[in-house]
């Protein structure tokens, strides 16, 4: 498993990092605090508060692909 801090501040953002992850097979979640959302769910994404940085599971330990797409979503 693999777990970077992502920041999501604007619904533009939310949008596009949605659109991103659901084009790999990999389970993921975004955890802020005690609540966990699917990653790939951009509803659940609204519902935590994005003023902060998220913490993003992958579960996966060859990701590499996907961690350098991330890169502008890196804190």
């Amino acid at each position: 498993m693999k777990q970077i801090n992502v920041r999501l501040s604007l619904a533009e953002n939310v949008k596009n990092f949605v659109n991103l992850v659901n084009r790999y097979p990999y389970d993921m979640d975004l955890r802020a605090g005690r609540h966990v959302v699917d990653a790939k769910s951009i509803l659940g994404i609204f519902s935590l508060d994005l003023s902060k940085p998220i913490s993003l599971e992958v579960y996966s330990d060859d990701c590499e692909d996907l961690m350098k797409d991330l890169e502008s979503f890196l804190i």
